[in-house]
Parts: structure tokens; sequence; C-alpha cells
């Protein structure tokens, strides 16, 4: 007589399998566009199983945020030339050709629910920028850090999500002195 075996759950995998499927759903329908079930089903568990690793659909979104933004894709850990390299960056990312948006489609899509809005704020902070902050020299690092990503965001969504064409046929290395010229300004401390 022979005994069914079962295989062993491996949590994770599981969990990440659901982090995975819920980074893909919230960046292409945003937070209020998706529910836990879809990325449940997309992940191949359970709803139940879902807010077993995570609590909630908010406590899975904020997981997102956490890990979104934790990866330097715009602002460089130790750069001896902020500016110039966050604007090579900024290019980079938002050339016509580039890959998909991640974090920036994200925030995007998920701004207008005022509770997501509050996490992907706290996400940002805690990440990007505090990142830019601390490559900061002198005073008012945090106002000077967050004007950063203002430009960072406005140059993103005007040259990639609009497509204005003034920006999006712009040569990239014209685009790029003129960047990083207004970055400059905010990254070199103030005389």
């Amino acid at each position: 007589m022979t005994t069914a075996t079962t295989r062993p759950r491996d949590a994770g995998n599981t969990r990440q399998a659901i982090l995975n499927s819920a980074i893909t759903a919230f960046t292409r329908h945003g937070y209020d566009g998706v529910g836990v079930r879809e990325i449940a089903a997309n992940a191949g568990v359970t709803a139940m199983l879902v807010n077993r690793y995570f609590g909630s659909k908010e406590g899975l979104f904020a997981e997102v945020v956490d890990v979104s933004f934790a990866q330097p894709t715009m602002v460089p850990r130790g750069s001896d030339h902020l500016a110039a390299d966050t604007a090579r960056a900024l290019i980079a990312r938002t050339a016509p050709d580039a890959d998909h948006l991640g974090p920036f489609e994200l925030m995007l899509k998920s701004a207008a629910n005022p509770r997501a809005a509050e996490i992907i704020r706290a996400g940002i902070e805690k990440h990007v920028g505090a990142r830019f902050a601390d490559a900061l020299q002198g005073p008012q690092t945090q106002e000077r850090a967050e004007l950063g990503l203002a430009l960072l965001a406005g140059v993103w969504l005007t040259r990639r999500i609009i497509g204005t064409s003034g920006l999006r046929d712009a040569d990239p290395q014209t685009l790029r002195v003129h960047v990083t010229r207004m970055l400059k300004m905010i990254t070199e401390p103030p005389a």
C-alpha cells in the first residue's frame, strides 16, 4: 500500500509569486483598479493566502511600493557627479524605446486614492527622497531633494507619459545637458 505524499509548500516562493503578481497588477491598473482575487489568481493562489501573507490589500500595496522604490533607478548611490548621473538615468529611462515605467506608473495610477497616496509618499520619502537628501551637502537637503524629485517627475511625465514633442523628440545629449544644469542648481549647496 502506498500513501500519497504531499509536496511541502515553499512559503518564500509563494510570497514572491504574490508580490510579483501584485507589482504587475498595481503598475498596470493602479490601487483602485485591481482586487486581491485577481492578484491571487495570477499568482496561482487564493485570496485568503494573499491576506495571510500580507494582511490586506493595503498591506500588499505597501510592500509593493516599498520594493518598487527601494531600487536606485534614478538617484544613484555614492555618485561624485550626482546631477549628471541622475540626468543620464532620467533621459535613458524616459527614452521612447525604454522599458516600462515601473515605479512611476505605480505612483501615477494609484495616487488618486488618498490612502494609496499616503503609502506612496512614505515609500518615496523612505527610499528615493532619503537617498537624494543623503547625497546632498549643505543646508535644506530635504527641501532640495524633493525639488529634485519634482523635476525628475515632471520631465518623466511630460516626456514619456504625455509625450510632448519638444521633450520626446529632443536630442538625448542636449536634453541631458539641460537637465544636468537644472539639477546642479538643486544639488550644489547654495552660496
